[in-house]
């Protein structure tokens, strides 16, 4: 064999070798699937005129727009009845496409088993304020909470956290109402108020949680020990679709800043603020908490192809006559999403993938 055959050979072996590496490569390569499932969920309370909830209102009446683009309902449910799916004929919920560099793998189908366990259930986390502001009409609050868990009948879990200068998780999240109501027996007056902070790590707490989503705040002055501003709390929780109601006492109400941002907080959330002079009207804050949670249209989608990173203004309209009507809902959120494992058993437990920050 002639050198210049020889070297001729040897060349095209290696260019071989060099074309052949990647195939094996690839197909020994079995990648871990990740799903990005970005579930907008709404609260959303239908008032008339006079105050008074509307009730029976049908998918069709609602027009969602997520930066004045139009989106479709996933999902539907009104009150404490189970959510359903809107195109109940069919077996999956399409999720519309959205640039790569949002959602780079949102599947084109979420089967509706696993879309169940993204939106079913409801989730109360109650924040008591025990710092030093709380030594008057304390046992009264006390009794006003306990009544106030008693009677969330459609209420999946109910968790029970008190705060001063630090958070304390004094029951989590569990269907057991019993064990709930002895930890808020068990709670004494403590130090300073740190309200913002604690109440930042309630919402990340209530994040981790798929469904309805509700932080109760009862607050007996304003804050004095938190580094957190109050409007990353609110931003949070609207991102993460956490509606926060607050009861605040005579003492907050005395202080207009801590009044102004109670108010706003809520308002932003979908929630309501109530100040209570005395401990019937803490009781009738809280009756009306439970009216309002019972009467909430739970509205869902897959946001459309939207090239914004940053914030979303959310718009929620009835249509036809029932355009009178006055709607309270969050009005954003920040897009957080969340992986879900393609091959895993969605799960609502802290810690798990059921739901991070990222469903908003």
């Amino acid at each position: 064999m002639s050198r210049t055959r020889l070297l001729l050979l040897c060349f095209l072996s290696i260019v071989i070798l060099e074309f052949e590496s990647p195939i094996g490569s690839t197909q020994d390569y079995q990648p871990d699937i990740h799903v990005i499932v970005n579930m907008v969920q709404l609260n959303v309370a239908v008032t008339d005129n006079k105050g008074n909830y509307v009730s029976g209102l049908r998918p069709e009446d609602f027009v969602i727009t997520e930066d004045a683009i139009a989106e479709k309902l996933a999902t539907f449910g009104e009150g404490d009845e189970p959510t359903r799916l809107v195109e109940s004929a069919s077996d999956n919920v399409k999720a519309p496409s959205t640039p790569p560099r949002v959602m780079p793998d949102l599947p084109s189908a979420v089967p509706a088993s696993e879309l169940g366990s993204l939106v079913g259930g409801s989730n109360v986390f109650i924040l008591f304020d025990t710092s030093n502001y709380m030594y008057r009409g304390f046992v009264f609050a006390q009794d006003a909470i306990a009544d106030f868990i008693r009677s969330l009948e459609g209420t999946e879990r109910v968790a029970f956290y008190s705060y001063s200068r630090d958070l304390s998780r004094a029951a989590s999240p569990s269907s057991d109402r019993t064990r709930v109501v002895q930890a808020v027996r068990s709670t004494v007056a403590g130090d300073d108020a740190a309200l913002y902070n604690c109440l930042l790590l309630t919402v990340k707490d209530a994040a981790q949680y798929s469904g309805r989503k509700v932080i109760v705040v009862f607050s007996n002055g304003p804050d004095n020990s938190s580094v957190v501003p109050p409007e990353d709390v609110a931003e949070l929780a609207q991102s993460t679709g956490t509606v926060i109601y607050m009861i605040s006492t005579r003492e907050a109400q005395i202080e207009p800043v801590s009044t102004a941002v109670f108010e706003r907080m809520t308002a932003a959330t979908g929630g309501k603020v109530y100040f209570a002079k005395n401990w019937r009207d803490e009781k009738q804050a809280f009756s009306s908490i439970r009216d309002d949670l019972s009467h909430l249209y739970s509205l869902s989608y897959y946001p459309r192809a939207n090239p914004n990173p940053g914030w979303r203004a959310i718009t929620v309209k009835l249509v036809g006559e029932k355009k009178k009507y006055h709607i309270r809902t969050r009005n954003g959120y920040r897009p957080l999403p969340a992986r879900f494992s393609a091959e895993s058993n969605l799960s609502t437990q802290p810690g798990s993938s059921g739901e991070a920050p990222g469903n908003p």
